[in-house]
């Protein structure tokens, strides 16, 4: 079985040395390249495939954020920056960790290590665990109400009502009209949960209900939003777009 493998995308040189030192020094993860620009990084991310980037968020001429927004293919993201305004809106892409200069070797392993569990834990195990509970399921059944956590509480919460799901680190928040709930499963086993022709994913981090779909909105660019009744929207990463399309007639 081969490394999972990684991309370092900084502008500054002695942060790209320090990376490199770090990984050098730990067992189970190649590096594959090295981006000092963020036209430089979607272009190597994009042909190079890697499972992780670490990825810093100012640099000049194209942002982290604008790089993630025109990847193709999506790895795994720890962003590693001086700034800690960003951590946010980090998250909201489903980063898996945020690292602030200066960096520090025990705080990056312990990223890394959590980067790879993860990657682990999604794409292998746990699917072949999921894998082997639909076989023993109905075939084309799916759940029509989940038990989620409120407060001290399960509550007994219908699907149908689920507007759209999105992945926070290791948790789901899921949307209803009228409330948030915080699961603890990760995005990809709640979507083996869910009717397929009614929950679609649009993001590694997003899943929606079509029944609460308003609109598909297409950019010049070649890139789509999809915009919920509730006036929330998301973008459709070019990995998932073919499912959109498909719905198209």
């Amino acid at each position: 079985m081969t490394n999972p493998t990684c991309i370092i995308i900084d502008d500054e040189k002695l942060a790209r040395d320090l990376l490199r030192e770090y990984l050098e020094s730990m067992e189970g993860i190649d590096l594959l390249d090295e981006c000092s620009k963020g036209s430089e990084a979607v272009e190597k991310i994009n042909k190079l495939k890697p499972d992780l980037i670490f990825l810093d968020v100012q640099m000049p001429g194209m942002t982290g954020f604008e790089v993630l927004d025109e990847i193709d293919h999506e790895p795994y993201v720890i962003f590693i920056t001086a700034y800690d305004q960003y951590a946010i809106r980090a998250f909201e892409k489903n980063a898996v960790d945020y690292l602030l200069k200066p960096l520090d070797e025990d705080r990056f392993r312990q990223a890394v290590t959590r980067a790879l569990k993860r990657k682990k834990m999604e794409e292998g195990g746990l699917e072949n665990l999921l894998g082997s509970l639909r076989q023993v399921n109905h075939k084309g059944s799916y759940d029509s109400h989940i038990f989620v956590q409120k407060s001290e509480k399960l509550f007994n919460l219908p699907v149908e009502e689920i507007i759209y799901l999105e992945a926070s680190g290791d948790y789901t928040i899921i949307s209803t009209k009228n409330d948030q709930f915080v699961s603890s499963s990760g995005i990809g086993k709640l979507e083996e949960m869910m009717n397929p022709d009614i929950f679609i994913r649009v993001h590694r981090s997003t899943i929606v209900n079509v029944n609460y779909l308003k609109e598909i909105e297409r950019h010049f660019n070649g890139g789509m939003v999809v915009k919920m009744q509730s006036g929330k929207s998301f973008p459709v990463s070019r990995t998932y777009a073919k499912q959109i399309r498909k719905k198209v007639v």
